[in-house]
């Protein structure tokens, strides 16, 4: 069965650019763009289709709960700064090259073009024996998440996280894909 396909005149914004008119939003002539989005949703777009900001430290009171659930040893994709237990790597020691094995671990990953390869690897180390719980942007619409995603188990998060010291929720929603050592490669819940 093929994946759905949006026909192109549906993916088209419900408003058109052209049409945009500073007046009648309330704004004034010196904030016209032609053929641009007003500042405000020019930012939101940017940062919600790009790979703009691809570091996202993961709110505490949510990691808490998860590391009494799972009891996480080793952060993979961390820094001095947002590293969530004693045991981490950071970007000098890179992850991607270190092995994570026979570890439970935890991982939010750069939400950036590199995701893809973090997610290989959290799939390969769970092959190796690594529990890996990966929190990561929920774009089921991305080669990666059909790559590696479905073959974990998948718990969508409800609402949006609020990531670091923000005080914005995220522009997308999230979800827990988890790889169990040798995962059959089914997408089943995560157990409450």
């Amino acid at each position: 069965m093929s994946p759905l396909r949006i026909p192109k005149r549906q993916r088209r914004a419900t408003r058109s650019h052209a049409n945009f008119h500073p007046k009648k939003q309330g704004g004034t002539k010196a904030e016209a763009r032609p053929g641009r989005l007003p500042r405000r949703a020019e930012a939101v777009s940017s940062v919600h289709f790009s790979s703009q900001s691809c570091a996202w430290s993961t709110p505490q009171n949510f990691f808490d709960e998860l590391h009494t659930k799972w009891g996480f040893e080793l952060d993979v994709c961390a820094s001095i700064k947002n590293a969530k237990v004693d045991h981490f790597f950071d970007e000098q020691e890179d992850g991607l090259n270190q092995d994570w094995s026979p570890f439970v671990c935890w991982m939010n990953p750069p939400y950036g073009r590199e995701i893809k390869k973090w997610m290989a690897k959290a799939l390969d180390e769970s092959h190796k024996g690594a529990t890996v719980v990966c929190l990561v942007p929920a774009r089921t619409d991305t080669s990666w998440w059909h790559d590696y995603a479905m073959k974990g188990e998948i718990e969508f998060i409800r609402g949006r996280l609020k990531f670091g010291d923000s005080k914005n929720s995220a522009p997308f929603p999230s979800a827990l894909v988890v790889f169990r050592p040798k995962s059959s490669g089914s997408a089943n819940p995560c157990p409450s």
